[in-house]
């Protein structure tokens, strides 16, 4: 694209971003497979010893940087759009697990608190220890800042998959929903 940029002056803005999460989130990602499998009594599976940072973006958050850039970004400029929360994934997990046991208690047998599906699982190869963005451009020059903080974002989504159970269920069954780049046998 900077090439497309600087040859043939198209106008583009470009982003980066760190690890979004939210509502309608597909069922494979990390927040969202810890809750439906808490909430199905399966085990929350944490790679390696759990300790891999990432910084946590909002998915509105990153909407709201978008339009921001489109509307006020210089062109052929980049910008980070991160979250400003970078957490361990296993605390990920616990806050998770926290939410879920004061806003729906678990009712699975020898289950009284969600932490103990936890299991450690052997780490992925090449698995990176962290993933952060530098957001500092977009805050300065564009005077963004994400509005959510992670406790803030992760209990909006958490509540979300528990008052819509009808469109996750969609997701996982595939019924009127075709995750982009996934090709049906």
């Amino acid at each position: 694209m900077r090439a497309w940029h600087r040859t043939y002056k198209l106008p583009i803005l470009i982003t980066n971003c760190s690890n979004n999460y939210g509502p309608y989130q597909y069922p494979e990602k990390l927040i969202p497979l810890i809750i439906l499998n808490a909430l199905n009594g399966k085990e929350l599976p944490i790679y390696g010893n759990g300790k891999q940072i990432r910084d946590w973006l909002y998915v509105e958050d990153h909407a709201k940087a978008l339009l921001r850039v489109a509307l006020h970004g210089k062109i052929g400029e980049t910008y980070n759009i991160g979250g400003c929360n970078e957490v361990k994934n296993i605390e990920v997990v616990r806050k998770i697990c926290n939410i879920l046991n004061k806003l729906q208690p678990s009712k699975i047998k020898g289950i009284k608190k969600y932490e103990q599906l936890i299991n450690f699982v052997d780490d992925r190869p090449g698995h990176d220890k962290k993933y952060a963005i530098d957001a500092t451009k977009i805050k300065k020059k564009l005077k963004w800042v994400p509005h959510e903080t992670f406790e803030s974002g992760i209990k909006k989504t958490v509540k979300w998959y528990l008052e819509n159970k009808l469109n996750y269920e969609k997701m996982i069954n595939g019924k009127k929903y075709r995750r982009l780049g996934v090709i049906k046998k």
